[in-house]
């Protein structure tokens, strides 16, 4: 692998997209390939040619990463089952609130939501963005750009699967968008309690947009999660009740998160799409 790092002021700073893409030859991973195994490689082949490399630096790669090998994967899914369903990365809180891909009305709704929350008492409606975003674009009246199967990746495949998202601000209907998936490369018990709390967020305010548009029968909407590795103390820890769902006897409780994926290699990604993009 070719140096991926640069200095500034004296410290080594990892160059993340160019780190992903030198790792990979820019090919597509192998089936046998395990998406842990490669991020191990990573560490070890920077860390060997720059041992001023932290092992905090290295960590805060591995997301990214992650998430880049599953949009490529997801990307190509959609192309070749020609499915409706696009699996698409979203940015941190901080440079775009997901909520904002909804229609205006439906972002007001939100908005005054959160207005009056905060106007009412001492406390905000604090979310955070989900790692991708399930929008369904069937009935979607919406000029996007064709999908074509990436079988070579760089750096400027990688910012427009990261970009790609922002094609859909303030375009979504109440359907357009189905779920959400939440990926991490471990699953400590402080992420576990974050990915049910953003599941059960985001799920109270999808019955909140019901609540406002009157909308009798949803479909519902889902969030999943997935990781390089899952224990049965995992799945258990995300077991948990989202809790708009236990707040009305006439509702029945509901999952924060519907469903926990191994997402290890590239066969896993298939088989976890063909269930969240079906």
């Amino acid at each position: 692998m070719k140096s991926v790092v640069e200095y500034k002021e004296g410290k080594p700073q990892i160059k993340r997209a160019e780190t992903f893409c030198s790792l990979l030859g820019n090919q597509i991973p192998s089936k046998s390939v395990f998406f842990d195994a490669l991020l191990k490689e990573m560490d070890q082949l920077i860390r060997k040619e720059h041992p001023k490399v932290t092992t905090g630096a290295l960590s805060n790669c591995h997301g990214d990463l992650y998430e880049w090998l599953i949009s490529v994967q997801a990307n190509n899914y959609a192309v070749v089952n020609g499915s409706t369903k696009l699996l698409l990365q979203l940015p941190n809180i901080s440079q775009f609130d997901v909520i904002s891909l909804y229609s205006e009305t439906l972002f007001n709704h939100i908005v005054d939501l959160r207005a009056k929350i905060s106007s009412s008492s001492d406390v905000s409606l604090i979310s955070s963005n989900p790692d991708f975003v399930i929008i369904d674009i069937a009935d979607m009246e919406l000029d996007i750009p064709n999908l074509e199967v990436i079988d070579e990746i760089t750096p400027e495949v990688i910012t427009k699967l990261q970009d790609t998202y922002k094609l859909f601000r303030g375009q979504c209907s109440f359907e357009n968008i189905s779920g959400y998936l939440s990926v991490k490369t471990s699953l400590r018990p402080d992420r576990r309690l974050q990915i049910s709390h953003e599941g059960s967020l985001m799920k109270a305010l999808y019955v909140h947009l019901q609540n406002r548009e009157w909308i009798i029968n949803p479909v519902g909407i889902k969030y999943f999660a997935a990781a390089t590795s899952i224990s049965e103390a995992d799945r258990k820890g995300l077991k948990t009740v989202a809790t708009h769902s236990i707040t009305n006897v006439q509702s029945i409780p509901e999952a924060a998160v519907d469903e926990v994926y191994l997402l290890n290699t590239v066969d896993d990604s298939i088989a976890v799409f063909n269930e969240i993009l079906a």
